[in-house]
């Protein structure tokens, strides 16, 4: 039985909750300033204090350029009809090396925190992809890969956007306006002060209100873009099955609406954009026009020099030009948090599945496996397993069967600790599976699933990921013993050979080969078949099971099969059926009590319209002389 499939549809992209920005930067600033004993705490430490000088060095020589320019227009300018007697060439020289500093320490800044910044953005990408992994497969089967990966990138590039408009742009901007009032109000007068003030408060203020405003519209963008990445995803992983049934324009027109959704979003945005900017200009124009005229007033009046005059004119200028993105900046920083708090939520996800505290690693001798009175249900309302308990001696072979939607998959999934049972225990070499480590329990666990799902890399990738660090000679004798090495070297890429979109360039069989070879390459002591031939035809199914039988010798097998011929041989077989084992016992047993299990083979034999008896003339008949097909079934295993 398998878990109830993913609800379908994109989920809405809700609003970001209250204290989404206080969240946001406390999970990122023990990144910025790290604490032993984080790697490289010490020197990022550094890098943080070097930067933050830096900054304001590179303020104060920014400020102090239109200083040094308002003394070379006063030593230029003429008083009282005398020529002006030298070019100031020190002032001059001071003015260009200011302005090459104020570039140099900016720069510098950047330089230094780069390292910072970057490796905070990795540490926290990495701990958010380790933490998908930790989560349970109940969760795994509900996402939307879509939307998941556009969440970890749009949250990366937010802390990257944080860190560069909030650092390096917004306080550094407020901190060149105080030091500018200071300035003005020092060397003028603290009308002019009041005025830059009082402008740059009513421009941030305009600013916010409308951009918290337009908000909306790039919330939408999200949700649209979210949408439409989720559709095209899933569109072209199931490229064959759009094929299949020529709903090439069906797909088609599913992404066009989520992508009309965000064409609309789009244009609502960019005409909002608009109304802020024709805003901030008239403000900045006001308060540029008030300083100017002022200062005009002051130079007819004989109480300001042109070099005074120059100088508002260049504060303002210098002011005013990171103030033109303040609406930008500010929704860019907000965006960020939004952003980093979408991906930040995923580290709250709570983990179904852990490892107890002090959890020891399972130590696996024999590798017998034991259910004891297992009950596990997917959701609330419907159970899936009832008291089931069974027992796989080690290095015996278990057959588990049964109709569809009895249960057989669920065990596999449960071994694994894929889930918790709900009442009973799993055992493995009497220790329960729940008290040991879920890395040690799964490395001790090998699995040849029906359906072999690769990646898109090379053979050899494939094939070594069940041992990734096993050298080149142990991938290759892994690949002669599940007798894929001989098709390989034919390959003109040869172990190089890419497999394609989930391995879709090799056929069934060969997939279930790779899948043999890698679990091979793993060393388990635990198999587990899961329907590992059922997709297969008769003769690929034939020698695939030859392949099967090869690796399970000397290990505890549990085998789930849907093919009764594929598991006569096994030392148990059980039936399930609604959760409940119904029947046990050896494939001659199980004829002879006419049950489930002969129901089954009857209706396989007759689906198979006789072909199954004579490719293996020496498995037993169903029928009368249960003891004559002991016999024959006990020479056959002999054989």
């Amino acid at each position: 039985m398998t878990p109830p499939p993913p609800k379908s549809g994109a989920k809405k992209e809700k609003g970001p909750e209250p204290g989404y920005g206080r969240r946001a930067l406390a999970t990122l600033l023990p990144y910025l300033w790290p604490k032993a004993p984080a790697e490289d705490w010490l020197e990022l430490r550094f890098r943080v204090a070097a930067a933050m000088a830096c900054l304001v060095l590179a303020k104060v020589t920014v400020v102090y350029v239109p200083i040094l320019f308002k003394e070379a227009v006063d030593a230029l300018t003429p008083t009282g009809g005398a020529a002006v007697a030298a070019v100031p060439v020190a002032v001059l020289l001071a003015y260009g090396a200011a302005r090459v500093f104020g570039v140099a320490f900016a720069e510098l800044r950047d330089a230094i925190f780069a390292k910072v910044a970057h490796r905070s953005m990795r540490q926290l990408a990495l701990r958010t992809f380790r933490h998908l992994h930790a989560l349970s497969l109940r969760y795994h089967l509900e996402r939307q890969t879509g939307g998941l990966s556009r969440a970890i990138e749009r949250g990366t590039k937010g802390i990257e956007n944080l860190l560069s408009w909030t650092l390096f742009t917004i306080f550094p901007t407020i901190v060149e306006i105080l030091l500018v009032t200071v300035v003005l109000w020092a060397m003028l007068d603290a009308w002019f002060a009041l005025i830059v003030l009082v402008t740059v408060a009513v421009y941030a203020a305009y600013t916010v209100a409308v951009t918290e405003w337009r908000i909306k519209y790039r919330r939408q963008l999200n949700e649209s873009d979210s949408d439409a990445s989720t559709k095209a995803i899933d569109s072209l992983l199931n490229y064959e099955t759009v094929k299949y049934f020529g709903n090439e324009e069906h797909e088609a027109n599913r992404f066009d609406k989520a992508m009309r959704r965000y064409e609309r979003a789009a244009v609502l945005s960019d005409q909002s954009l608009s109304l802020l900017n024709v805003g901030q200009g008239f403000i900045i124009a006001v308060g540029l026009t008030l300083v100017m005229y002022r200062a005009g007033a002051g130079v007819v009046a004989g109480t300001m020099t042109v070099g005074e005059f120059v100088l508002v004119n260049a504060y303002l200028l210098q002011l005013y030009q990171p103030l033109n993105m303040l609406g930008f900046m500010y929704r860019e920083v907000k965006q960020a948090l939004v952003d980093m708090e979408s991906m930040f939520s995923l580290l709250r996800v709570h983990r179904e599945i852990q490892d107890k505290p002090g959890a020891p690693p399972l130590a696996v001798a024999g590798g017998e496996v034991a259910f004891d009175r297992v009950k596990f249900r997917y959701e609330e309302r419907r159970s899936i397993l009832h008291e089931v308990s069974f027992r796989v001696p080690a290095g015996k072979t278990v057959a588990i069967v049964g109709p569809s939607g009895a249960g057989k998959s669920t065990i596999s999934r449960i071994l694994f600790r894929f889930y918790d049972v709900e009442g009973g225990s799993v055992r493995i070499d009497g220790q329960d599976i729940r008290d040991v480590t879920q890395a040690s329990l799964r490395n001790a666990i090998g699995i040849v699933p029906q359906d072999t799902v690769l990646f898109n890399d090379t053979l050899y990738y494939n094939i070594a990921y069940g041992r990734p660090g096993a050298t080149r000679e142990e991938v290759e004798e892994a690949a002669r013993l599940a007798h894929l090495h001989h098709f390989i070297a034919n390959l003109p890429d040869g172990y190089e050979a890419m497999v394609g979109e989930r391995g879709l360039k090799l056929s069934g069989g060969e997939k279930q080969r790779v899948a043999i070879a890698r679990t091979i390459l793993k060393r388990p002591r635990i198999l587990i078949f899961d329907e590992a031939t059922s997709a297969l035809d008769t003769h690929t199914e034939k020698e695939i099971q030859s392949n099967l039988r090869e690796v399970s010798a000397d290990r505890t097998t549990l085998v789930i099969a849907h093919r009764l011929s594929t598991i006569i041989d096994a030392d148990e077989i059980i039936v399930l059926d609604k959760g409940r084992i119904v029947e046990r016992g050896r494939h001659g047993e199980l004829l002879a009590g006419d049950g489930v299990y002969a129901a089954l083979w009857r209706r396989q034999q007759e689906a198979a319209g006789g072909e199954a008896a004579k490719e293996a003339p020496e498995l037993p008949a169903p029928g009368p002389e249960p003891a004559a097909a002991d016999e024959r079934l006990v020479a056959a295993a002999a054989r």
